[in-house]
């Protein structure tokens, strides 16, 4: 993170703690001098979860159903990544077309209900009512109370998802569908059917969605482009032809100009691309690509970056939305914290469109569900989680046991941008005297924007205990805030 120098004035901290409608527990520092200037903001991350250490000794047939408890609202992409990862291990260079359009569906679903979640649950109280508006409307309860419609149609998208996620994985939250080497079920004709009822409505709904969110960014242009906005590379993968490709692929990565900096890069040595840095005030790592140095080379990933770096996007009514999104005022929403919510529903619209695409495949009532070969003693699977780019990497023993796991999951690829996120809006908006609960929106609006998961927490209509105080130069408290 670039921060100003701090001068030989005396400094003072206020904290923000904890960051309320996230998945996690964190808490964001800022330093200030005795003329309020801003020299330092911190996302801090203040759990620990272990699980690569915790894995190692099981046999290796457990992780895809382990490592989804990392998380309750995107399981699937951990259960997926580590399928992916194991799949090598078992000698499956090529898992069947039945297993993989199913796992492609599974993702999709997860993809759809995520995004969903996110957007309407989480997001939409802020762009409906604005960052400053009274703090008990500003939920999903609110948004019921003033936009009936919206409110039902993402409590609807996402439970569509869920049904997706259930019939192909077998429960809602931490199926067990995936395993290495393939799947364990398929999906009956009868199963489609019940998909296929609702799946244009869903179609139509993802549009609207992506409709909503390009008329909030034309109403305020001006706002949304300059909130939080900095420049930064890009992560994630694409298929072949530089198509989006949220499921396998390569590796691809540009510069905030959309320069290359490499492209279709094997996943397999993705720990020759991407080091991480490690920061004594955070549980959480820092990646950075080796070629730019960890001063330069950390990036974000997510809908910003895939939407921003694909060359298209493989469905029809996304594709012309990613084209809108990039010339809106010259690619400036490419830049803005808050853009994150245009691709993301972009990403929605594709979802929805590749599951009514992939529910006419004869191939998902398939008979071949599991494939195989020489075993190995290593696997990387990487999948483009609804956050960003995930990584799993293992290793396993000739006893079956896994000696080695290291997981990148996608906010911490996104921690460095998360961190110049609030940065800008604390230079700017942050005036040092008055503390508001406005104010304090403002900065976390902006890590909002990434979707983080910490882990599974705070979700209880944005209110969480919360206490700040701003204390001067002379140490006498100027200002409170508590909720």
């Amino acid at each position: 993170m670039r921060e100003a120098a701090a001068s030989t004035a005396r400094i003072n901290r206020v904290v923000i703690e904890p960051v309320s409608r996230v998945e996690g527990h964190g808490k964001v520092t800022l330093l200030l001098d005795e003329d309020n200037r801003v020299h330092q903001v911190r996302l801090h991350i203040v759990e620990f979860r272990g699980f690569e250490k915790f894995i190692q000794g099981r046999p290796y047939w457990e992780v895809p159903v382990l490592v989804q408890r990392l998380c309750g609202i995107c399981p699937v992409s951990h259960h997926l990544a580590a399928s992916k990862a194991l799949d090598q291990v078992v000698g499956a260079t090529r898992i069947t077309p039945t297993a993989e359009k199913l796992r492609r569906l599974m993702h999709f679903g997860q993809i759809l209900q995520s995004h969903a979640l996110h957007f309407f649950h989480l997001s939409s109280p802020d762009l409906l009512f604005g960052f400053d508006s009274e703090v008990a409307r500003r939920n999903i309860v609110g948004v019921a109370a003033s936009h009936p419609d919206i409110a039902r149609r993402g409590v609807l998208l996402r439970k569509y998802g869920q049904e997706v996620i259930r019939l192909t994985a077998g429960k809602r939250v931490h199926g067990t569908g995936s395993i290495p080497g393939g799947v364990n079920k398929n999906l009956s004709h009868a199963e489609r059917a019940e998909l296929q009822r609702d799946v244009d409505t869903m179609v139509a709904w993802s549009a609207d969605a992506v409709a909503l969110i390009k008329r909030l960014f034309a109403d305020n242009a001006a706002f949304y482009e300059s909130f939080g906005a900095f420049r930064a590379n890009r992560l994630s993968l694409v298929g072949g032809d530089g198509a989006l490709e949220l499921y396998d692929g390569a590796l691809r990565a540009t510069d905030a100009d959309g320069a290359e900096i490499f492209d279709q890069a094997d996943v397999q040595r993705y720990y020759e691309l991407i080091h991480e840095e490690v920061k004594p005030w955070s549980y959480m790592k820092f990646p950075f690509l080796v070629c730019r140095g960890a001063a330069a080379g950390w990036y974000k990933v997510g809908p910003q970056a895939r939407v921003g770096q694909c060359d298209y996007i493989p469905t029809p009514l996304a594709e012309a939305e990613r084209r809108a999104y990039l010339a809106f005022d010259g690619g400036a929403a490419l830049h803005a914290p808050l853009g994150y919510h245009w691709a993301r529903m972009i990403e929605m619209l594709h979802a929805a469109e590749s599951i009514r695409a992939l529910l006419e495949d004869d191939d998902l009532s398939g008979a071949e569900l599991v494939a195989g070969g020489s075993r190995t003693g290593r696997g990387v699977g990487v999948i483009e989680a609804p956050r960003g780019t995930l990584i799993h990497h293992y290793r396993v023993n000739e006893d079956d046991q896994v000696v080695m796991a290291n997981l990148i999951v996608s906010t911490t690829s996104n921690n460095q941008a998360m961190n110049e996120a609030i940065r800008q809006v604390a230079l700017k908006y942050l005036d040092g005297r008055t503390i508001t609960e406005g104010l304090l929106n403002h900065i976390e609006v902006a890590i909002r924007a990434f979707d983080p998961c910490l882990s599974c927490a705070t979700h209880a209509l944005g209110r969480m205990p919360l206490r700040v105080e701003l204390v001067d130069a002379d140490g006498k408290v100027v200002g409170s805030l508590s909720r």
